[in-house]
């Protein structure tokens, strides 16, 4: 089997991530890297060529194509990628909005022998995949409703560049940078939700992008979820509540670089809704370990490989995510006619 020849454009935190990520993988050569920033080449290998701007790193002869840059100009790369016939991987979210993710479809329709995916991290931490698989026993039940918190103290942590907190270049605040790891994990555990209530503020940080967003939204099927994405969440906490009909499973913490958000656990209950005492038994799993970005990269490549179809992390899922993200934003009225954010539908 042939090496294949990879570029990786933006080489912050989470570009050297993928970049240790694929150095791990057989057959793979990492063939050039390029960042805004040449502090960010401090220990680079010299087998590695640097650029300055994605142009010059797509001039190399590549196979593969990583996106790690910041929103405003995450989806125009990704295409240009596709342009090149270049495989391509581009981390969350997709683009500021709509139209930035539509474009990008529009190109991959017209390059079927390509594989397009996006970074949609969480959904490969094995917490996450332990729940999915007991959602699909269907051994507790059908989804009743899901009640989620993800939260941390500041909308620019951790030394991330401040263009997060400016509408013109991020699109959008907690809830695009962070939340929508939540809005696409409700999506996958309970459908597409298709009523939404919602009240955005940034009434803390006074950015003009969002430091808390609330969501009341329902399935056509029935199912209720309601999320809470902030930016004053002084103890970080990522938190999921998934009520079934015979039980309820709870996602508490998630294993991340900064450590902030706790232990990683799955508690599973049992409940007998006939002889209900409100006291069900649990079984709660640790995860010690986050396989999580390796694991995503080995099926990005894999499906190159073998010609498989995306299906976790495809350009359908990122579409109907930020759909859902931006109905969020829409239905509120003064959110919406303040910041002229467009029917997602």
């Amino acid at each position: 089997m042939d090496i294949l020849k990879v570029g990786i454009a933006g080489f912050g935190i989470v570009g050297k991530r993928r970049l240790e990520c694929l150095q791990a993988e057989d057959r793979i050569r990492v063939v050039a890297v390029c960042d805004v920033d040449p502090a960010q080449f401090i220990g680079l290998s010299k087998d590695i060529k640097s650029y300055s701007d994605h142009l010059a790193l797509l001039e190399e002869d590549l196979d593969i194509l990583f996106v790690c840059l910041p929103n405003n100009i995450a989806a125009e790369v990704t295409g240009y990628g596709l342009k090149n016939d270049l495989h391509v991987f581009c981390e969350k979210p997709p683009g500021r909005d709509m139209h930035d993710i539509e474009e990008v479809i529009n190109i991959e329709q017209s390059k079927p022998h390509l594989k397009l995916m996006y970074g949609f991290n969480h959904r490969y931490h094995e917490s996450v995949i332990d729940a999915l698989e007991i959602i699909n026993s269907n051994d507790l039940g059908r989804i009743i409703n899901m009640r989620a918190v993800y939260g941390k103290s500041q909308l620019v942590t951790f030394n991330q560049p401040i263009w997060r907190s400016q509408r013109k270049i991020a699109g959008g605040g907690v809830l695009l940078d962070q939340g929508i790891h939540m809005v696409d994990l409700m999506r996958l555990f309970g459908g597409n939700f298709t009523q939404v209530h919602s009240f955005i503020s940034n009434n803390f940080w006074n950015y003009d992008v969002e430091d808390n967003a609330y969501a009341l939204m329902k399935t056509d099927d029935g199912v209720v979820g309601i999320l809470h994405s902030s930016a004053t969440q002084w103890r970080h906490r990522f938190h999921l509540d998934i009520n079934l009909e015979k039980g309820s499973l709870i996602l508490g913490g998630i294993l991340s670089g900064s450590k902030s958000y706790g232990a990683e656990t799955l508690t599973e209950v049992i409940a007998d809704p006939d002889n209900d005492v409100g006291d069900p038994r649990e079984k709660i799993t640790r995860y010690n370990s986050d396989p999580s970005w390796a694991s995503e990269v080995n099926y990005f490549l894999n499906c190159i490989r073998n010609k498989y179809p995306i299906e976790k992390g495809s350009s359908d899922d990122a579409f109907k995510t930020m759909q859902l993200l931006y109905r969020i934003y829409y239905a509120d009225d003064l959110w919406r006619d303040t910041y002229s954010i467009s029917n997602p539908d």
